[in-house]
Protein backbone atom coordinates (compact mmCIF):
# COMPACT_ATOMS: atom_id res chain seq x y z
CA UNK A 1 0.00 0.00 0.00
CA UNK A 2 1.00 3.49 -1.21
CA UNK A 3 -0.35 6.88 -0.36
CA UNK A 4 1.13 9.41 -3.15
CA UNK A 5 -0.39 12.51 -4.19
CA UNK A 6 -2.57 12.05 -7.30
CA UNK A 7 -1.50 12.87 -10.92
CA UNK A 8 -3.60 13.41 -14.21
CA UNK A 9 -2.87 9.41 -15.29
CA UNK A 10 -4.98 8.79 -12.14
CA UNK A 11 -8.03 10.51 -12.48
CA UNK A 12 -9.76 7.34 -14.03
CA UNK A 13 -9.18 5.54 -10.69
CA UNK A 14 -10.22 8.10 -9.02
CA UNK A 15 -13.44 8.84 -10.97
CA UNK A 16 -14.51 4.90 -10.17
CA UNK A 17 -13.85 5.92 -6.61
CA UNK A 18 -16.23 9.29 -6.55
CA UNK A 19 -18.66 6.65 -8.69
CA UNK A 20 -18.84 4.65 -5.76
CA UNK A 21 -18.93 8.00 -3.36
CA UNK A 22 -21.91 9.61 -5.22
CA UNK A 23 -24.22 6.42 -5.23
CA UNK A 24 -23.84 6.82 -1.10
CA UNK A 25 -24.79 10.62 -1.48
CA UNK A 26 -27.97 11.98 -1.15
CA UNK A 27 -27.08 15.52 -2.66
CA UNK A 28 -25.16 14.62 -5.38
CA UNK A 29 -25.21 12.49 -8.16
CA UNK A 30 -21.97 11.13 -10.43
CA UNK A 31 -21.50 12.76 -13.37
CA UNK A 32 -18.14 11.67 -15.51
CA UNK A 33 -18.09 14.70 -17.19
CA UNK A 34 -18.12 17.58 -14.52
CA UNK A 35 -16.06 15.55 -12.48
CA UNK A 36 -13.15 15.70 -14.68
CA UNK A 37 -13.00 19.03 -14.78
CA UNK A 38 -13.02 19.19 -11.28
CA UNK A 39 -10.32 16.75 -10.51
CA UNK A 40 -8.18 18.36 -13.61
CA UNK A 41 -8.50 22.46 -12.22
CA UNK A 42 -7.70 20.50 -8.75
CA UNK A 43 -4.37 18.99 -10.50
CA UNK A 44 -3.48 21.72 -12.25
CA UNK A 45 -2.72 24.01 -9.37
CA UNK A 46 -1.61 23.74 -5.79
CA UNK A 47 -3.08 27.02 -4.55
CA UNK A 48 -6.60 25.73 -5.04
CA UNK A 49 -6.01 21.92 -3.45
CA UNK A 50 -4.45 18.55 -3.63
CA UNK A 51 -5.35 15.24 -3.95
CA UNK A 52 -4.36 12.08 -2.08
CA UNK A 53 -4.28 8.73 -3.09
CA UNK A 54 -3.80 5.01 -1.96
CA UNK A 55 -2.81 2.64 -4.24
CA UNK A 56 -2.60 -1.33 -3.70
CA UNK A 57 -0.89 -3.15 -7.15
CA UNK A 58 -0.52 0.02 -9.04
CA UNK A 59 -4.52 0.16 -8.93
CA UNK A 60 -6.00 3.47 -6.77
CA UNK A 61 -8.30 1.83 -3.88
CA UNK A 62 -8.71 5.34 -1.66
CA UNK A 63 -8.58 9.49 -2.21
CA UNK A 64 -8.88 12.23 -0.36
CA UNK A 65 -9.27 15.46 -2.46
CA UNK A 66 -8.29 18.56 0.09
CA UNK A 67 -9.48 21.98 -0.88
CA UNK A 68 -7.63 25.40 0.40
CA UNK A 69 -8.93 28.99 1.76
CA UNK A 70 -8.63 31.36 3.78
CA UNK A 71 -10.42 31.95 7.23
CA UNK A 72 -10.97 35.53 8.53
CA UNK A 73 -11.62 33.97 12.16
CA UNK A 74 -8.07 32.67 12.19
CA UNK A 75 -6.27 34.87 9.79
CA UNK A 76 -4.93 31.97 8.25
CA UNK A 77 -4.87 29.12 5.67
CA UNK A 78 -7.64 26.51 6.43
CA UNK A 79 -8.47 23.58 4.49
CA UNK A 80 -12.04 21.35 3.71
CA UNK A 81 -11.72 17.88 3.01
CA UNK A 82 -13.86 16.22 0.44
CA UNK A 83 -14.65 12.98 -1.69
CA UNK A 84 -13.21 11.00 1.16
CA UNK A 85 -13.62 7.59 0.15
CA UNK A 86 -11.98 4.03 0.38
CA UNK A 87 -13.52 1.05 -1.82
CA UNK A 88 -16.06 -0.55 -0.31
CA UNK A 89 -13.73 -4.39 -0.27
CA UNK A 90 -11.11 -2.76 1.36
CA UNK A 91 -12.62 -0.51 4.36
CA UNK A 92 -12.09 -1.16 7.88
CA UNK A 93 -8.85 -2.80 7.19
CA UNK A 94 -7.12 1.07 8.40
CA UNK A 95 -6.26 2.46 5.13
CA UNK A 96 -8.96 5.55 5.86
CA UNK A 97 -7.23 5.70 8.99
CA UNK A 98 -3.72 6.18 7.50
CA UNK A 99 -4.76 8.17 4.69
CA UNK A 100 -6.16 10.96 7.30
CA UNK A 101 -3.27 11.09 9.07
CA UNK A 102 -1.34 11.09 6.25
CA UNK A 103 -2.86 14.21 4.79
CA UNK A 104 -3.09 15.80 8.23
CA UNK A 105 0.80 15.70 9.07
CA UNK A 106 1.63 16.93 5.49
CA UNK A 107 -1.61 20.10 6.07
CA UNK A 108 0.78 20.44 9.73
CA UNK A 109 3.67 21.09 8.17
CA UNK A 110 2.15 23.08 5.14
CA UNK A 111 0.68 25.62 9.07
CA UNK A 112 -2.76 24.68 7.81
CA UNK A 113 -4.47 25.84 10.97
CA UNK A 114 -8.06 24.19 10.49
CA UNK A 115 -9.69 21.35 8.78
CA UNK A 116 -13.05 21.23 7.96
CA UNK A 117 -15.35 17.90 6.63
CA UNK A 118 -18.64 17.64 5.71
CA UNK A 119 -21.10 14.03 5.69
CA UNK A 120 -24.13 13.30 5.43
CA UNK A 121 -26.29 14.01 8.19
CA UNK A 122 -27.28 10.02 8.79
CA UNK A 123 -23.93 8.87 7.96
CA UNK A 124 -23.31 7.65 11.64
CA UNK A 125 -20.72 5.20 10.69
CA UNK A 126 -18.55 8.05 9.02
CA UNK A 127 -19.31 10.52 11.96
CA UNK A 128 -17.83 7.63 14.28
CA UNK A 129 -14.90 7.17 12.33
CA UNK A 130 -13.78 11.03 12.05
CA UNK A 131 -14.38 11.31 15.50
CA UNK A 132 -12.13 9.09 16.47
CA UNK A 133 -9.48 10.62 14.02
CA UNK A 134 -9.62 13.55 16.58
CA UNK A 135 -12.34 15.69 14.03
CA UNK A 136 -15.52 16.98 16.52
CA UNK A 137 -18.85 18.26 15.63
CA UNK A 138 -19.69 21.31 14.58
CA UNK A 139 -22.44 23.78 15.67
CA UNK A 140 -22.37 25.48 12.06
CA UNK A 141 -24.71 23.84 9.87
CA UNK A 142 -24.27 24.27 6.29
CA UNK A 143 -26.59 25.60 3.64
CA UNK A 144 -26.11 25.31 -0.15
CA UNK A 145 -27.12 27.87 -2.83
CA UNK A 146 -26.58 26.77 -6.75
CA UNK A 147 -25.82 29.38 -8.68
CA UNK A 148 -27.37 27.72 -11.68
CA UNK A 149 -30.08 30.67 -12.19
CA UNK A 150 -29.64 34.32 -11.62
CA UNK A 151 -31.42 35.30 -8.15
CA UNK A 152 -31.49 38.95 -7.05
CA UNK A 153 -31.76 40.18 -3.27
Amino acid sequence: MKITKAKQKDIDDVLELLGELFTQEVEFAFDRKLHTKGLKMILKDKKIGEIFIVKQKDKVIACLNILYTISTALGAKVALFEDIMVKQEFQSKGIGTKLLQKALHYLTKKKIKRVTLLTDGDNFRAHQFYQKIGFIPSTMKPFRLRMQQPWEQ
